[in-house]
């Protein structure tokens, strides 16, 4: 099979590729560009299965970034076994015609435990003492010093949270030459996050997503200038576009004061209680998984959320395998969010009684995506004393609350997750090997062909 890298450059759109990545526009005009049909929902979980299995949520089982695993009771996010993607994956399928076929994941979703070759993700350590401390993990397990040696350790706050910068698809980008270096695999998937930052949190037309835009630019041309040197094939591909939203719709705030949601208070805080929940939702940007225990409410629910403002649809269980989404893990109804809009986990009528985990980055506490975690709380004042003072209590070894995220959904700018308005706004795929792109458009279960046609061209 043929050397091939499939370097995924999130955001990145049609519309966005010009002056500001110069680079990226000099390639695309030596190769073929096609657009790619929207996952429902357009988010990164989704969108990566359905690329590496060539099926759709219904097969693969991925319903978003996270959902409610109803044999445990709760809503999960941002788990990492490959055991949950639950349909071969193009590693698996191009094995079984080479034998001597090869892959690298660095930092595409669902990594951990999986049967491709090598794997580097994001994986802090939780220490007992409360700490956070960034990290990877690896296999085999002695990649992770061999690539620290070279990079330092990986940059998990500037990854995400409001520290975010290049640095982050900086590191994965090498650690993905110093993969190819030491085992030269057959196929090389690479994760690029940097454009999801500031386009989510000022708007994609925000003069900040002009910079990060040549900042990845950078990288991109750094990767495909090293891949190119070894006779590797490169394709760039995106998950989807970022689009301007300017209201945030609480569903869970609407189902509390309708009755439907349970919420345990403890130490004077609210808890929302999944599993005594009569309905409730789990908000994953612009799409919400609505989890009703009672059939005989799915009617009436609809009903209240298809009234609420921000909420352009509402799918029901008659209509979800119109939309690729008839799985078990998905919630009876599904609601899609209007233009302009999207969906918060906020459950709490009184920020005072919020959870002492809203107010932190914490991606697997919260019963939904926040996107808020990429701000500091523009109230507090003197943030960078206090914050100084809480890691000098970390460094020395004393238990700390980073509680510096602020409340107001109302900050974030962007969003993604519904259908794009225009192809040039949703995601691409781009390569040099123009006769293995059909047409000028595909559907997203076709890219796991256009990946496997091109490794064995």
């Amino acid at each position: 099979m043929r050397k091939t890298v499939v370097i995924d450059v999130v955001g990145l759109t049609p519309a966005s590729i010009g002056e500001n990545t110069p680079f990226l526009k000099r390639w695309a005009e030596s190769a073929k560009t096609v657009s790619i049909g929207p996952v429902l929902p357009a988010v990164t979980c989704s969108v990566q299965a359905t690329y590496l299995t060539g099926q759709w949520p219904a097969k693969h089982g991925v319903v978003g970034n996270g959902w409610y695993f109803r044999d445990e009771c709760e809503p999960k996010f941002w788990r990492q076994s490959n055991k949950l993607v639950e349909a071969p994956k193009i590693w698996e399928v191009a094995k079984a015609q080479d034998p001597t076929f090869t892959c690298a994941n660095i930092c595409w979703w669902y990594a951990m435990y999986s049967t491709a070759d090598y794997v580097v993700t994001p994986r802090p350590q939780y220490l007992a003492d409360g700490r956070k401390m960034p990290d990877c993990y690896t296999f085999p397990m002695e990649l992770r010093p061999q690539l620290e040696a070279r990079l330092g350790a990986f940059p998990l706050f500037e990854y995400w949270g409001p520290r975010t910068t290049i640095n982050s698809s900086k590191w994965i980008a090498e650690a993905a030459i110093e993969t190819d270096k030491l085992y030269n695999p057959t196929l090389t998937l690479v994760y690029l996050p940097h454009l999801d930052y500031n386009a989510q949190r000022y708007g994609p037309q925000d003069a900040r997503v002009a910079t990060d835009l040549l900042e990845i630019d950078g990288v991109c041309q750094h990767l495909a200038t090293y891949f190119e040197r070894t006779g590797a094939q490169v394709i760039f591909l995106s998950e989807y576009g970022i689009a301007d939203v300017s209201r945030p719709v609480h569903l869970n705030r609407v189902l509390r004061e309708n009755g439907y949601l349970s919420i345990r208070e403890e130490r004077g805080l609210e808890l929302l209680d999944a599993g005594t929940c009569q309905a409730f939702a789990l908000a994953d940007h612009q799409l919400a998984h609505i989890y009703v225990q009672d059939p005989s409410k799915i009617s009436a629910v609809r009903q209240l959320l298809e009234k609420v403002p921000g909420v352009e649809k509402v799918i029901g269980p008659e209509e979800k395998a119109a939309y690729h989404l008839d799985h078990s893990r998905a919630g009876e109804l599904i609601a899609v969010a209007e233009k302009g809009a999207w969906f918060t986990y906020y459950y709490w009528l009184d920020d005072a009684r919020a959870p002492d985990f809203a107010r932190i980055v914490d991606i697997h506490r919260k019963p939904g995506y926040d996107p808020v975690e990429m701000f500091t709380n523009p109230a507090i004042r003197f943030l960078k004393p206090k914050v100084g003072l809480k890691l000098l209590r970390k460094k020395l070894g004393f238990r700390m609350l980073m509680d510096i995220i602020p409340l107001d959904a109302n900050l974030i700018k962007g969003s993604h997750g519904r259908p794009p308005e225009t192809p040039a706004e949703g995601p691409l795929l781009m390569s040099r090997n123009t006769q293995l792109l059909p047409g000028e458009a595909v559907e997203a279960p076709a890219v796991f062909d256009i990946i496997l046609a091109h490794l064995q061209a």
